[in-house]
C-alpha cells in the first residue's frame, strides 16, 4: 500500500483528519456491526478481511462524505444479526485479537406474512440461536423480538403465541428479550405498502399495555429480562425496563479484564449524542451502510429501494475486500483500495 499515512496518535473515542484529502479518521473503542445492515449475515468475510487491514470506510449517509474507522483502539465489538450462521465460526478470530463481543440477535416469526423475506427458516434460526450462545455464552446472546408489528391479521394473541413458541426454545440460551413497537416511519410506510399486507398499524397505549402484560407472565416463567429499545413508554410496572443496546455494564461484565476499555467506558458512561434521542446506548461507531442488507425485510427503515440493495450487493460480490461494504470506489483517495 502507498501513499501517506496519518502519524499522530489519537486516544478512544478522538478523531482526526487526513490533511492530503481531508477525510475525518475516527478511532473507536467499541464497533457496532451493525444497525445499518446484517454483516454477520452477509459481510462476515469483509468484516474480518477490514478488521486484519486495520480500518474500512464508511459513508455519510446524508452527506456522502467518506470516513476513515481506523481499529487501532478497538476493544469491543456489538453485532447486530437475524442470521449469525456465516460468522460463528470466525469468532475465535475476535478472541485472538483481545475483542470482546456480544451479539443482538433479531429472532421473529413473520414467516406466514412473508414480511422477512431472505432469512433462513424459522427453524434453521431458532438452532443457529442456539450454537451461537453454546460457543459464546447466553449473556453474550440477546433476542430480540424487533419490531412487533400489528395488523388486520395479526393482533397481540398471535404475537404473544409466536413470542411464546420461540421462547419455549430459546430461553435457556439467553437471559434478555429486547422488543420494540413498530413506527411507520415514510420509508416503512412504502416498503410495507408492497406486502399486501392488510391494516399495518402502530400501536395503541392499550394495545401496548395488553401485549406487555402478557409478555410479563412468559418472562417471568423463563427466568430472563425484558427491556423495551428506544420507546417512550414505561412499562416498569411489568418489570420491562428501558434497553440500553450498546450496553456498558454488558460489556464491563464481559471484558471487565480490559484496563484500556474500562477506562474508556468510565469517561462514555453518557448517550450516545449521534442516536435518536431515546436510545440509551453509550459511544459506538457504526461500519454498516444503509441499503445493502439482503434479508429485504418489509418493515426495515434502512432499505429504502430494493433494487439499490441489489446493486449494492452486487458491487459487494464483485470486490468483496474494498475498504467500502458496497465495494465501491470513492473518489481517487489512495487508501480506499486493496493492496
Amino acid at each position: 500500500m502507498t501513499g501517506k499515512s496519518v502519524q499522530s496518535k489519537l486516544f478512544p473515542g478522538e478523531s482526526s483528519a487526513d490533511n492530503e484529502n481531508n477525510i475525518k479518521i475516527i478511532r473507536p473503542s467499541i464497533l457496532s456491526v451493525s444497525r445499518a445492515t446484517d454483516i454477520p449475515a452477509f459481510y462476515s468475510d469483509w468484516f474480518f478481511h477490514r478488521l486484519s487491514r486495520g480500518w474500512c470506510i464508511k459513508i455519510n449517509p446524508y452527506s456522502g462524505r467518506p470516513l476513515r474507522v481506523d481499529f487501532r483502539n478497538t476493544r469491543f465489538v456489538v453485532f447486530w444479526t437475524k442470521n449469525p450462521s456465516p460468522i460463528i465460526d470466525k469468532l475465535e478470530l475476535l478472541e485472538e485479537r483481545g475483542h470482546g463481543y456480544y451479539f443482538q440477535y433479531t429472532l421473529n416469526d413473520y414467516e406466514k406474512e412473508g414480511l422477512e423475506r431472505n432469512v433462513p427458516p424459522l427453524g434453521e434460526r431458532i438452532d443457529s440461536f442456539k450454537r451461537l450462545s453454546d460457543i459464546s455464552g447466553s449473556e453474550r446472546v440477546i433476542w430480540r423480538f424487533d419490531p412487533l408489528v400489528l395488523s388486520d391479521t395479526i393482533c397481540i394473541d398471535t404475537l404473544l403465541s409466536r413470542v411464546e413458541v420461540i421462547g419455549e426454545e430459546i430461553h435457556p440460551y439467553t437471559e434478555k428479550l429486547v422488543i420494540s413497537f413498530i413506527d411507520l416511519y415514510k420509508s416503512v410506510k412504502m416498503n410495507l405498502g408492497r406486502t399486501g399486507l392488510e391494516g399495518i398499524r402502530e400501536f395503541t397505549v392499550d394495545e401496548i399495555d395488553e401485549f406487555a402484560s402478557g409478555l410479563q407472565g412468559l418472562a417471568s416463567r423463563w427466568g430472563i429480562t425484558v427491556s423495551t429499545c428506544a420507546e417512550e413508554v414505561d412499562l416498569s410496572g411489568y418489570g420491562i425496563s428501558g434497553n440500553r443496546c450498546i450496553d456498558p455494564d454488558l460489556i464491563m461484565r464481559i471484558s471487565g479484564d480490559d484496563p484500556d476499555l474500562l477506562r474508556y467506558i468510565d469517561k462514555n458512561q453518557g448517550k450516545d449524542p449521534g442516536q435518536r434521542p431515546l436510545c440509551g446506548c453509550i459511544r459506538s461507531t457504526d461500519i454498516g451502510q444503509y441499503n445493502t442488507c439482503m434479508h429485504l425485510c418489509s418493515y426495515c427503515y434502512a432499505n429504502r429501494y430494493p433494487a439499490t440493495v441489489l446493486t449494492s450487493y452486487n458491487n459487494h460480490r464483485s470486490h468483496p475486500f474494498r475498504a467500502t461494504i458496497t465495494g465501491e470506489k470513492i473518489g481517487d483517495y489512495w487508501y480506499l483500495e486493496d493492496e
